[in-house]
Order: C-alpha cells, then sequence, then structure tokens
C-alpha cells in the first residue's frame, strides 16, 4: 500500500520556521521525483518545490526562492522542507507528491498557519 505521510506542520509567527517531513512507503522511492504542493483556502493547489529522483535538480516557485529548500533521503525514503522567513501568505495546506510516469501519489496533507 502506497502511503505518503507528511508531519512537522503547525502554527508559526511570521519571519519564523518549520521543516516539513514526508515518510513515504509502498513504492520504489528512490525512483520517484518528489515535490511539495500547496493549497491555500479559496485557491488552486500550486506547486511549491520539485526534486528529481536522484536529487540532482531541485525547482522552486518564485515566491519560495530563497526560503525555502527542498531535500530527500533515499536511504530514508523521505523528503522535507525546510521553510524559513514564512510569511501569512505561506499558510497552507502542504501537500507531499510523487511522480514516475503515469504513478503519481499524494500525501493527506498537513496545515500550515502563519500567523502573529
Amino acid at each position: 500500500q502506497v502511503r505518503l505521510v507528511e508531519s512537522g506542520g503547525g502554527l508559526v509567527q511570521p519571519g519564523g520556521s518549520l521543516r516539513l517531513s514526508c515518510a513515504a512507503s509502498g513504492f520504489t522511492f528512490r525512483l520517484y521525483a518528489m515535490s511539495w504542493y500547496r493549497q491555500a483556502p479559496g485557491k488552486e493547489r500550486e506547486l511549491v518545490a520539485f526534486i528529481t529522483s536522484a536529487a540532482g535538480t531541485t525547482n522552486y516557485a518564485d515566491s519560495m526562492k530563497g526560503r525555502f529548500t527542498i531535500s530527500r533521503d533515499n536511504a530514508k525514503n523521505t523528503l522535507s522542507l525546510q521553510m524559513n522567513n514564512l510569511k501569512p501568505e505561506d499558510t497552507a495546506v502542504y501537500y507531499c507528491n510523487a511522480v514516475r510516469g503515469s504513478y503519481i501519489y499524494w500525501g493527506q496533507g498537513i496545515q500550515v498557519t502563519v500567523s502573529s
């Protein structure tokens, strides 16, 4: 059974940091490109960051560049997102995503709230 389980979300003040993790199981993690998406209330889901299967390439949405860092540990089947200098507009549900060809998997999502 494929599982992507996010953790590390919560409430943080503006300017603070959070580190999200995604634990993967049930598929060959190292073969999949991984991404973080987010969805704010009333908005469409958007790509936050992307990392290739071998972690050779990363890419970020413009508003996250310089603040967020995506990484993966293929030995531990985990994906991470370090988020620094958080802003209220970063408030959203964050989702872990795995893709390989036509195979696409999603986590259940985790809430991140940035508020004073």
